[in-house]
């Protein structure tokens, strides 16, 4: 029973209370390097993946899974962090994740097939994925007061900021240097990472008896949960949902294993992931809000570099530069973050944060087949701003209430919502995409007929032109039907795009109208032994 016994009883912090402001600084610093490259890779690929699929000779619907893996193996992962870091200890299990992320990142550099890219790809997720949550209860567990809350503004900012860029820094590295870099960036960060974390990193001991009364058969739900979860939203857009059998079987998977891994969470007696959490009512609406944050950042992450890729034809440097107005205005508004979050309550804050990205959503709705940065500049720059108003709020009043020995079990939990709103956003976000362009693409053809003057003109001037440059009236006619299609579909999709970032603003506006449900929580006074 001292597996039980260990979890029930209170985290054993070894040497917080003895380290300098200084020490813990740096500490937390080293962390928080490893919590970034863990989620910049996330979208790091994703402006490359034609350049990686023509590498390694494959077609796209191998290429995809470069970016699937390594979600698939993340988000089964981080739930699980708690539960190890008790077994292993923060700083080991912090440190053989950032070792295996730095390996596998060399690996993936090094492949030499679409398999071996895939394969090193889902090892880099579950290896590095631990990382994320991490970083949350380590800050809560060295800071407390004033320091407390510009800790969750880092992490928050981190959070929000690495998959923001991800396209951008992605598209200039392979832009400048080749598709490889995409990994080996990693190793000089994910080495200092390995080497300090242990060194600086002493707040709890490893406890392998947990490994006795581990929940098993609970581990093997929450994988077949998630991670068929994960396939079924990555791949049923492309697939055409319940019409691929497929993914018709891993929905019921998904489904059945899901029922049983609640009930198996909430009767076992020492559960690797902590549902009891939820009873908390500030717990409870803070992983909705990280969900929803999860469905705004990455969904929309997702659409603006598709939209610029197949709208207005962008390279991957230019999508990356197109997008990096997000980051910087989030970067922007850091210190002024920092300088309200202990003067004005919280709720305000993320209030404020969460309506600046619906009124950003909302900026989008107007979008033309002609837009580009400097169209992509105000709505973006609002999205930045909200991101760092909404998200470290809810990091705070979320996580700040729950009592240390509880943290680490409910963090992964917290961390765990916010991707899973981010692969539900995407896969959503790319239905709305095959299904309203549809529809759209007839409603805008039932207005090009004869009968239309401008159909007529556009098709007479095309004709002429291809009749003219190349083998006769039937060759300009086909070629002028062929030249309204695209226009149409172009038209079409555009539309649609609008229609998705109405969706999107949709969410924000029920989440910001919720956030007065959510209860203040004051930062905690530091102790004592932190004074010197």
């Amino acid at each position: 029973m001292r597996a039980a016994a260990t979890l029930r009883a209170p985290l054993q912090l070894i040497q917080p209370a003895d380290m300098t402001t200084a020490a813990k600084v740096f500490a937390f610093a080293a962390m928080c390097v490893g919590m970034f490259i863990a989620l910049i890779d996330i979208q790091i690929v994703s402006a490359s993946l034609r350049e990686i699929g023509g590498g390694l000779s494959a077609g796209a619907d191998e290429t995809v899974w470069v970016q699937t893996s390594y979600l698939i193996a993340e988000i089964i992962v981080i739930p699980l962090s708690g539960w190890m870091s008790r077994l292993m200890s923060t700083r080991w299990l912090f440190a053989v994740s950032a070792a295996g992320f730095t390996l596998t990142s060399l690996l993936c550099g090094m492949a030499w097939n679409i398999q071996s890219m895939i394969l090193f790809r889902a090892l880099q997720g579950f290896l590095g994925g631990s990382m994320i949550p991490l970083v949350f209860t380590t800050a809560f567990a060295f800071f407390a007061g004033p320091q407390r809350v510009i800790a969750a503004a880092t992490i928050g900012a981190i959070a929000s900021l690495a998959p923001t860029l991800g396209p951008s820094v992605g598209g200039w590295i392979t832009d400048h240097y080749s598709w490889h870099w995409l990994f080996f960036i990693n190793l000089a960060p994910g080495i200092f990472v390995t080497v300090a974390v242990p060194i600086l990193i002493k707040i709890d001991r490893a406890d392998w008896s947990l490994l006795r009364n581990a929940d098993y058969p609970g581990i093997a739900l929450m994988a077949l949960f998630l991670g068929c979860l994960e396939y079924t939203l990555e791949e049923g857009p492309r697939l055409d949902w319940m019409g691929d059998p497929v993914i018709v079987a891993t929905a019921w998977i998904s489904g059945v294993a899901s029922v049983l891994f609640v009930w198996r969470s909430l009767s076992y007696k020492f559960p690797v992931v902590d549902l009891r959490a939820l009873k908390d009512p500030n717990f409870a609406l803070g992983c909705f809000f990280s969900f929803i944050t999860g469905v705004g950042i990455f969904a929309t992450i997702y659409l603006t570099p598709v939209f610029l890729g197949r709208v207005r034809g962008y390279s991957a440097l230019q999508i990356g530069m197109a997008v990096f107005s997000t980051g910087l205005f989030q970067i922007l508004s850091i210190p002024v973050y920092s300088f309200f979050a202990n003067r004005v309550d919280l709720r305000w804050l993320m209030m404020f944060g969460l309506a600046c990205f619906a009124l950003s959503m909302w900026q989008f709705s107007p979008i033309t087949h002609d837009w580009s940065g400097a169209e992509l500049m105000l709505p973006q720059a609002l999205r930045g701003m909200g991101q760092q108003f909404a998200v470290p709020p809810i990091v705070t009043l979320t996580l700040g209430g729950l009592a240390m020995e509880r943290l680490r079990l409910a963090s992964g939990l917290f961390n765990l919502m916010r991707n899973l709103g981010g692969a539900i956003g995407i896969a959503v976000c790319a239905t709305i995409l095959n299904d309203r362009t549809n529809l759209h693409f007839f409603r805008l053809a039932e207005h090009l007929t004869r009968s239309n003057d401008a159909t007529n003109a556009l098709l007479q001037g095309a004709g002429a032109s291809l009749a003219t440059s190349g083998n006769g009236q039937l060759l300009g006619e086909t070629g002028a039907l062929r030249q309204l299609w695209n226009l149409t579909y172009r038209e079409a999709l555009t539309l649609t795009f609008a229609d998705t970032f109405l969706a999107i603003m949709a969410c924000f506006v029920i989440a910001t109208a919720m956030v007065p449900l959510m209860r203040k929580v004051a930062p905690p006074k530091a102790p004592s032994a932190d004074a010197h």
